[in-house]
């Protein structure tokens, strides 16, 4: 049976907190204020409010329809009363509507612009809370427990417009014992989630149907083969997947399929060991293989800790170019749960990364045999 821990990988997304109504009245009066000052100490009273337009821009920027409404509405004000009140300092009077008019069209202007940025943000807030989910029901969130293993671990899209990130993962518990999934797919962002969706959907159905790890890989495959069949006929690109396929049971040894993908790491007794595995090609690519794929076996005793993760992890790199020394970072933390491990490494690679390097998606997993076994 699989368990599904409520905590929730996503991060929420929010719109920008706006100035509160206090705060922007006193910006506006302490600009005015000191606009004013200016004027009464110069030659020039009346010109220099033309500083009094960038207000209105700002607040478009930054405030509320009504706040930059009430910030157009007294930029407008105060340039009107003082033009007026200041009529005899030798300006003629098409100067002085000139600039009424010109306030008057900036500030409808940062009101248009301001109503026009809401709705945009209002829009990307939708579309963002939307990929959100859909990425929660891709992929479940962590941790996730079996009779067999905890599951555990991160999974970062690093830049914001990328909603969806290529890294996959999936905890099956089966007949034969708990299917585990993690894979890159091909590219990033919304074009790599059909076949996302594709490798997912396909391991949850076959899964519970291959006896053997061997034919789950073949079906796998053919969910990709499909998905590139679909996307030839309406013009997107055809995509590959690398993943690793193991499957977990009471017993000490674990069977996998490395489908083209980045080697597991075992963490046991303060050691960190890299099970030698043959590498086969990624999924989509199986009729190119000179060879089926083959299942490898490796030990995972009581104890043990599994790491699994995507390339955005290994090929991390620094400003200099140099890749994040997975093996070495993990030896420095194999005393950490499997619980913090991830998240440990995770940041220890975006700190690795923070000058100027190269820091992108990454799932890292940790699995632990249960203690319930």
């Amino acid at each position: 049976m699989l368990h599904k821990h409520p905590k929730s990988f996503a991060h929420p997304f929010e719109a920008v907190e706006p100035p509160r109504n206090a705060e922007v009245v006193i910006g506006v009066a302490s600009v005015t204020f000191l606009v004013v000052l200016l004027g009464a100490l110069s030659e020039s009273p009346v010109w220099l409010l033309g500083l009094l337009v960038f207000l209105p821009g700002t607040a478009s920027a930054l405030c509320t329809l009504r706040q930059t409404e009430f910030v157009a509405a007294w930029t407008t004000l105060v340039v009107i009363v003082t033009v007026l009140v200041r009529h005899g300092d030798g300006r003629s009077w098409l100067d002085r509507i000139l600039m009424m008019l010109l306030t008057l069209a900036l500030g409808s202007v940062s009101v248009y612009a301001c109503n026009r940025r809401i709705h945009r943000e209002h829009a990307t807030l939708r579309l963002r809370s939307t990929a959100a989910a859909m990425q929660r029901h891709i992929l479940r969130p962590l941790p996730l427990l079996t009779d067999d293993v905890l599951v555990d671990g991160v999974y970062e899209s690093v830049q914001e417009d990328r909603l969806v990130g290529g890294d996959i993962y999936d905890v099956v518990a089966s007949p034969w014992g708990t299917r585990i999934l993690i894979g890159d797919v091909q590219g990033k962002g919304l074009p790599a989630v059909g076949a996302a969706f594709a490798v997912i959907g396909a391991f949850r159905e076959a899964a519970h149907r291959e006896a053997t790890l061997t034919a789950l890989a073949d079906a796998l495959d053919a969910s990709v083969v499909r998905h590139n069949s679909y996307a030839a006929q309406t013009g997107d690109d055809e995509r590959f997947v690398t993943a690793l396929i193991l499957n977990v049971d009471v017993h000490d040894e674990v069977q996998v399929i490395n489908c083209g993908h980045i080697l597991p790491h075992l963490l046991h007794n303060a050691t960190v060991m890299t099970p030698t595995l043959d590498s086969g090609v990624p999924l989509g690519l199986a009729e190119l293989a000179a060879e089926p794929a083959t299942v490898g076996w490796f030990t995972f005793p009581p104890g043990a800790t599994l790491l699994l993760t995507t390339d955005g992890l290994t090929e991390t790199r620094a400003a200099d170019g140099t890749f994040y020394p997975v093996t070495e970072r993990l030896a420095e933390r194999v005393s950490l749960s499997p619980t913090d491990l991830p998240h440990a490494l995770y940041d220890d690679a975006g700190a690795f990364a923070s000058e100027g390097g190269q820091h992108d998606d990454v799932a890292i997993l940790s699995v632990r045999r249960s203690p319930f076994r």
